[in-house]
């Protein structure tokens, strides 16, 4: 029989403050949670404004410690609450001059289940993303949660195949991408990648984008988030492109088996003459 998972994810715009921006996507997750929602996930720095459209080491003071800071420690509390798994994009420290993008994942019963660090780091106007993060050095980690196997790919590193494939080869059925993309720079590529990395991974895919602008920037959010199946098929219709969205999606997990039987693309890899795409 095939297992249906109810999934959620929430595009948000910014508060203003960390305390009101989690109080917002509590109230979010606890509404998706009477939904029957079993998995939510957040969209990029969930808690802080898209700070990387300016260079300024005042922007330092939105970093946490992952797992023990404030805020993954309350979302645990929150998984606790309301029996969801839950994927948490924060602005990581690991200790003095280390700094990571980075996301943790929580099962339904509070338990931290490990975190993903963004491995790509874009360093363009309005996305000065290398002033503050270090590249990722955890691998493309498949949490086994709840619902299933959950894996995350964070905004810039969606425009690379070889982390989706990674998480595909480590049994991802559902894989989130929190972002923070702005219009104009890479709309048209919104609803052509995560489609196009579904079908080639032969998975599902949440992408989770911001909305609207901040303080920090000309940056404009266009949210439009969305679920897609692995035929590249968005499931219902996506959220807007100017309003704060909570999306509760049903995804059928049967069809991951269904689709790798009929395109059988994992069959058909060749690892063996791949040697070239990471030789120097």
């Amino acid at each position: 029989m095939a297992k249906i998972v109810r999934a959620a994810l929430v595009q948000a715009t910014w508060t203003g403050d960390t305390e009101s921006m989690i109080a917002k996507h509590e109230e979010h997750a606890r509404a998706a949670a009477a939904q029957g929602a079993q998995v939510i996930g957040f969209q990029e720095v969930f808690n802080a404004p898209y700070f990387c459209q300016v260079q300024e080491s005042e922007h330092y003071r939105w970093a946490e410690p992952v797992p023990d800071g404030p805020t993954v420690t309350r979302m645990r509390e929150l998984a606790r609450e309301t029996g969801m798994v839950m994927v948490v994009p924060v602005f990581e420290v690991e200790q003095s001059g280390h700094y990571y993008n980075t996301a943790a994942v929580i099962d339904a019963d509070g338990t931290y289940l490990g975190k993903y660090r963004k491995h790509h780091i874009p360093q363009l106007k309005g996305f000065w993303e290398k002033y503050y993060f270090k590249p990722g050095n955890l691998g493309w980690p498949v949490f086994d949660t709840a619902v299933g196997k959950v894996g995350v790919y964070i905004c810039y590193d969606r425009h690379f195949p070889e982390g989706w494939r990674q998480l595909g080869l480590g049994g991802a059925q559902l894989v989130y991408n929190p972002s923070a993309t702005s219009r104009g720079l890479s709309s048209h590529l919104w609803r052509l990648e995560q489609p196009a990395a579904a079908v080639a991974n032969e998975y599902f895919i949440a992408a989770i984008n911001r909305v609207g602008q901040e303080e920090y920037g000309d940056n404009d959010f266009y949210g439009t988030s969305y679920f897609v199946d692995p035929r590249g098929q968005l499931v219902g219709e996506a959220a807007s492109d100017t309003k704060e969205e909570l999306l509760v999606r049903d995804l059928d997990l049967g069809l991951i088996d269904e689709v790798r039987q009929q395109w059988a693309f994992y069959r058909d890899r060749r690892p063996d003459a791949y040697d070239g795409l990471v030789r120097p």
